[in-house]
């Protein structure tokens, strides 16, 4: 579970939950009286350990820890749910959600070749809603009345759980506290030590930057990140080689798909994790995938991250090459504007939209010829396409080729061709010739 955490602390005393002055703006979010056992998103880190504490105190509630793995680098899931349980949690679950993620998420995206804003693929957006699933699921199954989460108030995560909670479960409620308390990261510490709450790191050891990952990528905000004037710390760059220090040599990396989703890499035949895993190692050893983002968020602000997306780098522009290949001019004109609606929908937290589903459909039913194999070019931070093959390709080498004519192209056709398809447009030219000159 992602934890967003605001950059400049807004008061320093924690708000009771109990304040007759709360407005409760939503149907979902709980009040305290209806909260006794809650389901927190608990990935470990300082504001969900905080907030596993604060919980208990304040709402004087059980609670149970949910931490959902999918594919987080480096992360020891048995020193989490300890952790969890160290803290007073009467359950701490840790579930593998790594193969549903990439079945039921990833491969969606991929089919619709999802970016949201020149260039985000769309990772945390994506890993949003099945947490949300999950939570909703493992709610049910403990008897929690209530589900919370580690958002603040300025990111999309609030919005990507809480629709998703408020679709699946309307008979749950909702609290975040991280939105509520308003503490920033001095007082969340603060709180921490006073609480006997270990800090990884230790208090002068928090990393400097709020970090978000799985299996298609990662993120990084806060420090510099937000000064736009100020160029990347090498020290961001904790997954993708920076490109400088890549090989010197290139390397040749082929990704074979069926009806559009990636099911071979460089020929070897791998289920979808293992593929994505492989295909990021190739792309941080060779610096691909980083972004330097600026972004507009649904809650209305205009925010700069940092993004290592190595596979999707990779495995994005040879689906969407191949898709192309295997399309008609009319499907090659009229599927990006579909594919941007989808990204939309999934940034925006709007998973369970029907018109996602609707999209969806099509999108699937476009990728049933998208099958073959891409062959792209890595070298020092680029990935670009170099060869293309495919039983569905819309495309005949004799016919493109300009030593050759007649069959299914005649050339001597042509300026029968060109005269009827210009009709319009010379009719069009000649009359606004005309009007000028009478002007």
């Amino acid at each position: 579970m992602t934890e967003e955490h605001p950059t400049t602390p807004v008061r320093t005393e924690v708000r009771h939950v109990a304040d007759p002055n709360r407005v409760r703006v939503a149907s979902y979010l709980a009040e305290p009286e209806e909260v006794g056992r809650v389901l927190l998103l608990y990935s470990g880190g300082l504001d969900t350990s905080v907030m596993l504490k604060w919980i208990q105190d304040e709402y004087e509630a059980e609670v149970v820890a949910l931490t959902v793995e999918l594919g987080q680098p480096g992360e020891d899931y048995d020193v989490v749910k300890g952790k969890a349980l160290n803290l007073g949690a009467i359950e701490a679950i840790v579930h593998d959600a790594r193969q549903e993620f990439a079945d039921e998420y990833l491969i969606p995206a991929i089919k619709a070749n999802v970016n949201y804003g020149d260039g985000y693929p769309a990772f945390t957006s994506l890993g949003r809603p099945l947490i949300a699933k999950l939570a909703v699921e493992y709610a049910r199954k403990h008897g929690c009345d209530t589900i919370a989460h580690g958002c603040t108030g300025k990111g999309n995560d609030q919005v990507r759980i809480e629709a998703t909670v408020a679709t699946l479960a309307p008979e749950l409620k909702v609290i975040a506290p991280v939105r509520q308390w308003k503490m920033g990261r001095d007082e969340e510490i603060a709180y921490a030590n006073e609480h006997g709450i270990p800090v990884k790191g230790g208090s002068e050891g928090v990393a400097p930057y709020s970090i978000d990952d799985n299996l298609w990528g990662r993120s990084s905000e806060g420090r510099w990140i937000e000064d736009l004037t100020h160029a990347p710390d090498d020290d961001v760059f904790q997954l993708v080689t920076r490109p400088e220090l890549a090989p010197d040599e290139s390397e040749i990396v082929t990704i074979t798909f069926e009806q559009g989703v990636p099911v071979a890499l460089n020929g070897e035949t791998l289920g979808i994790v293992e593929l994505i895993e492989k295909a990021a190692e190739l792309g941080m050893k060779h610096g691909v995938g980083i972004l330097d983002h600026i972004e507009d968020r649904i809650v209305g602000l205009k925010v700069r991250d940092i993004y290592e997306v190595p596979a999707a780098a990779i495995i994005l522009p040879a689906h969407k090459e191949l898709e192309r290949l295997t399309g008609t001019i009319h499907q090659n004109q009229f599927k990006p504007g579909l594919d941007q609606k989808w990204a939309y929908l999934v940034y925006a937290g709007l998973w369970w939209e029907p018109l996602r589903l609707d999209l969806q459909a099509y999108i699937d039913h476009v990728n049933l010829r998208v099958t073959g194999t891409i062959g792209m070019k890595l070298y020092k931070g680029s990935a670009r396409v170099v060869t293309r093959e495919s039983p569905n390709a819309v495309y005949d080498a004799s016919l493109a080729s300009f030593a050759e004519s007649g069959g299914l192209f005649a050339q001597d056709a042509s300026p029968g061709f060109i005269e009827l398809w210009s009709l319009q447009s010379r009719l069009a030219w000649q009359m606004r010739e005309r009007d000028g000159a009478n002007d």
